[in-house]
């Protein structure tokens, strides 16, 4: 379960992302009644068995299991767990099925689950957004050049930009990669197993480069997602003030 919001007194609408349906939308009746069997099952971050019926835009959600194995992510895991949730509902389309995509979004939550130290953790957000940009088709090739198709050069600068693709750094520009390791983030995406592969080339980026990395793929999320602050990272950063002494 990705979200949910109130429909009635006592039912609720759930965002589901599925492996073979893509997003979608069912009302889950009476789930938000004491007595319900919705009421327990569906949380944020669970594998869960569903089923639903009808032919409308939003369907009816007929039964809910708890799929079992994983335990919900806590703290900075958990912010980062509603993050991608955030992502999904903002640049997938209902109805549109990514099991690729699926595959990943499930290693990430297992990610975030284990409690993985803080630097493993944020480089699987990383991996997860290049893949989910890629799959939603607002990924440009990171072999190449976007405007002129020349290839990358191994030692030079190539910047993310999010109106003109990937292109060479300025000399004021604060945030790039070589072009080497651009095209060792490109190769890891297209390996059979694409999240674990991509995690670790983007582990094997020494940490000034994972930082100009987490900058530009923020750029390029906050730009197609057309939000200047995505609501889960505000959270985040009202959080940290709070903390602060």
């Amino acid at each position: 379960m990705l979200h949910h919001y109130d429909w009635s007194e006592s039912s609720v609408i759930v965002e589901a992302f599925t492996r073979a349906h893509g997003r979608v939308a069912l009302v889950a009746k009476g789930a938000k009644r004491p007595s319900s069997n919705f009421r327990p099952v569906l949380l944020p971050l669970q594998p869960l068995l569903l089923s639903w019926g009808g032919d409308s835009e939003i369907r009816t959600l007929k039964a809910a299991e708890w799929g079992g194995g994983l335990v919900m992510p806590r703290g900075d895991a958990l912010l980062s767990g509603y993050y991608a949730n955030e992502l999904l509902l903002r640049l997938l389309a209902r109805e549109d099925p990514h099991p690729r995509l699926f595959d990943t979004y499930a290693a990430l939550v297992h990610a975030l689950a284990a409690g993985d130290a803080e630097p493993l953790a944020a480089a699987a957000l990383r991996a997860f957004e290049l893949l989910l940009l890629r799959e939603s088709g607002h990924l440009p090739a990171l072999d190449a050049q976007t405007l002129t198709l020349a290839p990358l050069q191994a030692h030079d600068s190539y910047r993310l930009v999010a109106e003109g693709g990937l292109r060479a750094a300025h000399a004021d520009d604060s945030a790039w990669l070589s072009g080497e390791a651009w095209q060792r983030l490109a190769a890891s995406m297209d390996d059979q197993a694409p999240f674990s592969t991509t995690l670790a080339a983007v582990s094997g980026l020494p940490g000034e480069q994972r930082g100009s990395l987490r900058r530009q793929l923020r750029e390029l999320l906050h730009y197609h997602c057309g939000v200047g602050t995505l609501r889960t990272r505000q959270l985040l950063l009202d959080a940290q003030r709070l903390m602060t002494p």
